[in-house]
């Protein structure tokens, strides 16, 4: 069985985004835009780390997901491809996170 991945659900979430669909959620958050859309990001990343903090394993799988999902709805609402978040962490794995960190302009 083939894995499934992020780059997957980048594009049935942009397949979905335009698809006119009145029953997709995905379509629904794209049309009530960024904010409402980080909102929901938001909401999934405080749930997810209180299913880590609760050590709720099939919650912390649950959420999770929500909030990769939600991530990727953000990213895709700012016109920004999963490829360019990757392209970035991919460029940080060539020194340790401490320097990276360091490196990161003020402001």
């Amino acid at each position: 069985m083939a894995q499934f991945s992020l780059a997957e659900l980048e594009t049935i979430i942009h397949q979905r985004a335009h698809s006119g669909d009145a029953d997709s959620w995905t379509a629904k958050l794209f049309a009530k835009g960024m904010d409402k859309a980080a909102q929901k990001l938001g909401e999934e990343a405080v749930e997810t780390v209180i299913a880590a903090i609760r050590g709720d394993r099939q919650a912390l799988v649950s959420e999770s997901a929500d909030l990769l999902y939600h991530w990727l709805v953000v990213l895709g609402i700012a016109g920004i491809p999963l490829d360019d978040v990757l392209k970035e962490l991919e460029g940080r794995t060539s020194r340790s996170g401490i320097v990276e960190k360091a490196s990161r302009s003020k402001g």
